[in-house]
């Protein structure tokens, strides 16, 4: 069985050896390690130093354009106008703490609130994903009584002390905490809610035997990290329902999925037809500006506030709300749901048609813009985190950046901005051709 794969070791840059890179680059990356130390973490057999976004694409210091496939913050795209100047413009106002009254924080959340079905009516602003599922999993536990966590095997819900408890992408030599569960990403065929469910209720009763209890079962409503697992839609339903048999929570973790990403819809969990007991968000949703959110019923979040103070001095400034606001305008505006549909669909299609050309590629699954594509060994069939590793460097070299996921490390992850096209997903179909074959 091949080895699992670190997070962070997935595409990273290894700094051991730069006597072969030009000089003023060796000299960057000495200077990088000096100040960043072990907490340096850059990408590709050679880093690379970018200057300037823009849509899907990037630049780099020398002028080379390169079309982003991997980068989920900047989700309607990179320095999109719109955003960059409703940010420099309402910091050129006012940017103070929540605890004043803020028409345009107010407006936001309403707004934002409004997209989410009922009982979900209130939201707590943070700064980070991690923040978000941190302050998710404190309201599990006030609410249930229970200390207990559930997710999968490859999981990362972020790097707060609590929440890297719950990400065991993160870890290296280190054991599982005593109060967290690991089951398997769901299958990706044959009876996926049934086997899902069935190791989630094992799970919950190892937890209940152990007297810590079950809290909530923690999930990326599309298993990024495990390698994307997105169908059949509605598999969740039964994981939910056991969750809640068992007097747990479901904690829906949307910072990858959510804002539209997925192409069915503003949410991940949506596509399930269920509704989370607790919603977490991240990234997308400042498109790079640091703004998150927790959404929640009334009374999960009072049961939780009566036992502790909580106040984020950054979350839900007034400078976040006008940037959560631009991004919610953008995809509004530029149909980006739709278009995540449809490009997501010519983009998987084409990844099918390779498949039939190339016994390398194993499977391929997603749904709108977030897509998995697997390389196993073609006589095998065991995961080749080697090959893909290749492809990763081969695409950057043709200026096209990819990333890694999964728990053996051999999934492509496909995860452009939204403003990404079939023109876009042309170009990237035929310099992965060319690469898989050879060039």
């Amino acid at each position: 069985m091949s080895a699992t794969k670190q997070i962070l070791a997935l595409n990273r840059f290894d700094g051991d050896d730069t006597s072969h890179f030009p000089p003023a680059l060796a000299e960057r990356v000495a200077r990088r390690r000096a100040t960043f130390g072990a907490a340096s973490v850059l990408f590709y057999e050679q880093p690379i130093e970018m200057v300037r976004g823009e849509g899907v694409y990037l630049f780099d210091a020398q002028g080379n354009r390169y079309l982003d496939m991997y980068n989920n913050v900047p989700s309607v795209g990179h320095c999109h106008p719109s955003v960059a100047s409703a940010i420099a413009a309402q910091a050129a106002r006012l940017n103070v703490h929540t605890r004043y009254l803020n028409r345009g924080v107010e407006t936001y959340a309403e707004r934002l609130l409004s997209l989410f079905p009922e009982p979900l009516t209130n939201l707590v602003m943070t700064c980070t994903g991690s923040e978000s599922n941190d302050l998710a999993m404190r309201i599990a536990t006030t609410v249930t009584g229970k200390g207990g966590f559930i997710v999968t095997r490859a999981a990362y819900h972020g790097n707060t002390s609590a929440v890297t408890a719950i990400s065991p992408s993160s870890f290296s030599a280190a054991p599982v905490a005593p109060h967290v569960r690991l089951i398997p990403a769901p299958l990706a065929e044959g009876d996926v809610a049934g086997v899902f469910a069935t190791n989630l209720r094992a799970a919950i009763a190892e937890l209940e035997e152990s007297g810590i209890g079950f809290a909530a079962l923690v999930v990326d409503s599309i298993f990024s990290s495990d390698g994307i697992f997105a169908d059949p839609p509605g598999f969740l339903q039964a994981a939910l329902s056991a969750a809640h048999e068992a007097g747990g929570l479901f904690i829906a973790d949307e910072v990858q999925p959510g804002f539209g990403r997925t192409g069915g819809g503003m949410w991940g969990f949506a596509r399930h037809g269920i509704v989370p007991d607790i919603v977490t968000m991240g990234k997308p949703m400042g498109n790079g500006f640091p703004m998150g959110g927790v959404v929640t019923q009334p009374e999960y979040l009072a049961r939780f506030c009566a036992s502790t103070g909580y106040f984020n001095t950054f979350g839900g400034t007034p400078v976040a709300a006008a940037a959560g606001n631009a991004v919610l305008d953008v995809i509004a505006e530029e149909c980006l749901i739709e278009n995540a549909a449809l490009s997501g669909d010519f983009l998987k299609q084409g990844l099918l048609e390779l498949q039939k050309e190339f016994p390398r590629i194993g499977g391929v699954r997603g749904a709108g813009l977030f897509i998995g594509l697997d390389f196993n060994d073609p006589e095998s069939g065991t995961p080749d985190q080697p090959y893909a590793s290749y492809i990763i460097n081969a695409m950057k070299r043709h200026h096209i950046l990819i990333g890694a996921a999964g728990l053996y490390g051999h999934t492509l992850k496909i995860r452009p901005p939204l403003c990404f096209n079939i023109g876009h997903g042309t170009v990237f179909l035929e310099t992965l051709r060319k690469v898989l074959a050879g060039g």
